[in-house]
């Protein structure tokens, strides 16, 4: 199990990382405010993939664990965030900036005051979580996950745009993995990481460009021989 996991997180972290690092260099071309929250989000997904990496090795401390708890409830934040910059509300994205300075100073403090035991089993995040970090969790992740399934439905009525969609289902997937520990069902957290980071892969990254560029790089070797 201690591999299976090992090599389920590896897979994970490169795809994510891969994409994190795309998302990056698409925001400092653009500087959209929604990419940002995205870029973000992606960086904070992919460190906590690798503290998983770590878990699924054996290897854990309470600062890892606490800061592993943090990381997946944040990570959702900044990608409803992204979602949220989509609909260039003024009004609706104070409320949520305001919401998430609350609620992150919740979670931060539940962190800080609560001591966190073994949570890893088999190398997967699996145990009994402090009562006040759960309802922390709960309090930033469940709102978020309303929010980015109503942005949603309002994108998709708008815009039809399938990647869009694919963009924002694979944020919701991703969200909902980093917060499989509060229902103790680990038996899904890579599935669900897996689906989440290629649905983000499909909506953020233009492979007809990378054909281009293959078919590119053949007709430069063909034209060489």
């Amino acid at each position: 199990m201690f591999l299976l996991a090992e090599i389920s997180t590896i897979i994970i972290f490169i795809l994510s990382l891969g994409l994190t690092l795309i998302i990056t260099g698409n925001y400092l071309k653009k500087k959209h405010a929604s990419l940002l929250a995205y870029t973000s989000g992606l960086w904070i997904f992919s460190i906590s993939v690798a503290l998983e990496v770590v878990f699924s090795t054996g290897y854990e401390t309470e600062l890892l664990l606490k800061s592993y708890l943090v990381l997946v409830a944040i990570l959702v934040e900044l990608l409803a965030l992204g979602s949220v910059l989509l609909l260039h509300s003024r009004k609706f994205t104070i409320s949520y900036e305001v919401f998430m300075i609350i609620s992150t100073a919740f979670i931060l403090i539940s962190a800080a005051v609560s001591p966190v035991g073994d949570i890893v089993t088999h190398g997967v995040v699996f145990g009994v979580i402090p009562l006040l970090i759960s309802i922390s969790s709960i309090v930033i992740t469940f709102p978020a996950a309303i929010v980015l399934i109503l942005i949603a439905a309002v994108s998709y009525k708008k815009t039809r745009n399938p990647k869009l969609i694919s963009i924002i289902i694979g944020v919701i997937v991703v969200s909902v993995a980093g917060t499989l520990y509060i229902v103790e069902f680990p038996a899904f957290l890579y599935y669900a990481e897996f689906v989440g980071i290629l649905l983000l892969w499909i909506g953020f990254v233009d492979f007809s460009v990378i054909k281009k560029m293959f078919q590119r790089s053949n007709n430069g070797v063909v034209k060489g021989a």
